[in-house]
């Protein structure tokens, strides 16, 4: 005896079950207690974690603690504009980049926003000069809060929104 299986409906899944918000793999994110308001960034499932463009690392102490001030070019090109941002160093960690070399790198504690959300994320300070783009968030930052479509890009801007209505 041969059974007919409906298809399987992903979209009623994410809608019903997980209520996750759905991401592109790259969006416009936000990192409002560094003050960067807006900086793109590569939704990369393939990455444990997350990394932040940043130059001039300056390490200091304030209150017996390990800080970091740093530099950060939100906008991709050698002409755009600095921010400049202190952090509380949480910890010092070797981390393989993509191409398998290990790096020292310190890790700081900040909240993250994306569509609408925000959340506290661990973030790495690196040179991310050469890349494409100035932010990586891992998932270990995207676990049990969004849901990636590899396939489309920018869903919570709001340019993806007027490309989608027209």
């Amino acid at each position: 005896m041969i059974r007919c299986i409906q298809p399987f409906e992903a979209s009623a899944l994410v809608a019903t079950e997980t209520k996750k918000a759905v991401v592109g793999w790259r969006e416009w994110v936000a990192l409002p207690e560094l003050g960067i308001p807006r900086i793109k960034a590569k939704i990369d499932t393939g990455a444990r974690t997350s990394a932040l463009h940043a130059f001039s690392l300056e390490r200091f102490r304030q209150d017996g603690e390990a800080w970091v001030r740093f530099g950060v070019h939100p906008e991709q090109g050698p002409d755009s504009p600095a921010v400049h941002a202190e952090a509380q160093v949480i910890d010092e960690r070797w981390v393989k980049d993509s191409g398998g070399h290990g790096e020292k790198r310190l890790v700081i504690a900040t909240r993250i926003v994306i569509a609408d959300v925000a959340w506290p994320i661990e973030l790495t300070l690196t040179g991310r000069d050469t890349m494409r783009f100035r932010m990586l968030v891992g998932r270990t930052a995207l676990r049990h809060r969004l849901m990636v479509d590899p396939g489309a890009s920018f869903l919570t801007s709001a340019r993806a929104k007027q490309h989608r209505d027209s």
